[in-house]
C-alpha cells in the first residue's frame, strides 16, 4: 500500500494535527509561496457539475472569495447533475468569451466535444476533480486538476471499517461509473476492505445525480437481501446518505444498530452535521475544499500569464464524531494555516 499523508481532527483541541513524516499542521502552510502578481481585470466562469453536490458547493464558495480576494468577476454556472445540463453550461461559457474556465467537479472525458471548442478558442482551463490524474498537465486540456489523492482518500475510508468493525465486516460500496475517478475510487474501497480480511458483499453502481429518489428503495433492498450481515455503507461521496437514513430508520434502526456510513469525500455541510449528531453518518474524508476554491483561482491566475502550474496537492482529513465535539460549530474542513494570506501574497494584494 502507498504512503500516504492525511489530515485528521483529533480528540485534542489543537484543532487538526498532521499525521505521518509530512503534510502540515495547524499554523504552517505547505502550499505556494511564488508566483506571478495578480493579472488585472479578468472574468471567469465556474461550470459546476451540480450544485446540489456539497463537494462542488464548498468549492465555488471558495473560488467566488478568491476572485474577490485577486480582483476578478466570476460567473457561476449550473450543469444540474446531468450530461446535457453540463453541455449546455460550457456553451453558455463560451458565449460569455470568460479569461478562464473552471472546470468543477464533472469529468472532462465526459465533455471531451465540448472542451475541445475551449481549448481551440485559447480559453485557459483549470479543474476541480477532472478526472483520475491530478496536478499539473491534466488530459483535455486542463492546466492542473486541483484534488487530493483520491486513492488515499479511498484507503482511509476503508481502512476506519476495518479498525471499526474487523475482519468480520459485511460492505456495501456505492458508486457512480459515469464518473471514471469514481470507479478507481470504489475499486481502491474494495481492494482495501478485502485485503485486510473484510467482506465486500455488493459493489453499487447508481447516479450520484439520482440519490435522492434511488437511495431510499436501495436501502431497503439491501437490509432485506442481508440483514445484520450488512455492518458498513461505504460510498465514494456523501451526497449517498444524504438520503439513506430515513430508510433505516423506518426498518427501526438507530445510528447505533445499522450499517455505518462512511464516506470517501468529500465533506459536505449535510455530512458534517450528520456525523456531529450521529445521524446515520459516522465519518466522512474531507477535502479542505474552500482551501481548493482559492488554489484553483490562484491556478488560473498562473495558466492565464502563461506561467508554470505550481503542483500543489492538499492533503484530506479523516473527520470523526469525537473530532468535531472539539471543533465548534463549523461544519467544514477548513484547516487553520494561512492559506488565504499566502495566495494574497503572491497576488500583490
Amino acid at each position: 500500500m502507498q504512503k500516504r499523508t492525511f489530515m485528521k481532527v483529533m480528540l485534542a483541541t489543537t484543532m487538526l494535527t498532521a499525521v505521518g513524516t509530512t503534510g502540515f499542521a495547524a499554523g504552517e502552510w505547505d502550499g505556494p509561496t511564488t508566483g506571478p502578481a495578480a493579472a488585472e481585470g479578468k472574468s471567469i466562469v465556474v461550470l459546476a457539475g451540480d450544485l446540489k453536490n456539497g463537494g462542488i458547493l464548498g468549492v465555488t464558495g471558495g473560488v467566488e472569495e478568491a476572485a474577490a480576494a485577486i480582483g476578478w468577476d466570476v460567473r457561476v454556472l449550473d450543469g444540474a447533475g446531468s450530461i446535457q445540463g453540463r453541455t449546455a453550461a460550457i456553451g453558455q461559457a463560451m458565449a460569455l468569451q470568460p479569461d478562464g474556465i473552471i472546470v468543477n467537479g464533472f469529468d472532462a472525458v465526459e465533455q471531451q466535444a465540448a472542451l475541445e471548442g475551449v481549448v481551440a478558442a485559447g480559453i485557459p482551463m483549470v479543474a476541480w476533480h477532472s478526472g483520475p490524474k491530478i496536478g499539473c498537465d491534466a488530459p483535455g486540456g486542463i492546466f492542473a486538476n486541483v484534488s487530493t489523492d483520491a486513492m488515499t482518500v479511498s484507503e482511509v475510508a476503508a481502512e476506519w471499517a476495518i479498525e471499526d468493525g474487523g475482519t468480520d465486516i459485511g460492505v456495501v460500496i456505492f458508486t457512480d461509473s459515469t464518473y471514471q475517478i469514481a470507479i478507481d475510487k470504489a475499486d481502491r474501497l474494495k481492494e482495501t476492505v478485502e485485503a485486510a480480511g473484510g467482506t465486500v458483499l455488493e459493489y453499487v453502481d447508481t447516479p450520484i445525480a439520482d440519490t435522492s429518489t434511488r437511495m431510499g428503495p436501495l436501502t431497503t433492498s439491501l437490509l432485506q437481501k442481508y440483514g445484520d450481515s450488512w455492518t458498513h455503507a461505504l460510498a465514494i461521496n456523501d451526497l449517498y446518505f444524504d438520503f439513506m437514513g430515513p430508510s433505516l430508520a423506518a426498518a427501526g434502526l438507530s445510528p447505533d444498530t445499522g450499517p455505518k456510513a462512511g464516506s470517501a469525500g468529500d465533506g459536505s455541510e449535510a455530512a458534517f452535521q450528520r456525523i456531529r449528531t450521529s445521524g446515520y453518518q459516522a465519518i466522512t474524508v474531507a477535502e479542505p475544499l474552500n482551501l481548493q476554491g482559492w488554489q484553483l483561482v490562484d491556478e488560473l491566475n498562473r495558466a492565464v500569464q502563461g506561467e508554470a502550474c505550481s503542483g500543489y496537492v492538499t492533503s484530506p482529513a479523516l473527520v470523526t464524531t469525537e473530532g468535531l465535539e472539539k471543533l465548534g460549530d463549523s461544519n467544514a474542513f477548513d484547516p487553520d494555516i494561512p492559506y488565504r494570506d499566502a495566495y494574497a501574497a503572491i497576488w500583490g494584494k
